[in-house]
């Protein structure tokens, strides 16, 4: 399953998403942080996609209410 993902609030303009069998394949993220999403993008690959959930959901950035792990988080629940 691909999700393409528009995020909010955060400077990411796009999360693409491969999952497969309830696991994440890969995770690129257009814009934003360039170390710190590909730091994420390493880290979930390979994980179950309610493990990602649950580590990266409710994450802030500067007091925005969400952050780009959070939207990650966001566009992960379109795959259960």
């Amino acid at each position: 399953m691909t999700i393409n993902y528009t995020p909010r609030g955060v400077c990411s303009r796009q999360i693409n998403i491969e999952v497969n069998n309830g696991i994440i394949e890969s995770v690129a993220f257009m814009g934003g942080c360039n170390g710190n999403t590909q730091g994420i993008s390493s880290l979930v690959r390979g994980m179950k996609v309610e493990d990602a959930i649950a580590r990266l959901e409710g994450i802030n950035c500067n007091g925005r209410g969400t952050s780009c792990p959070d939207q990650l988080a966001k566009a992960l629940k379109q795959a259960l």
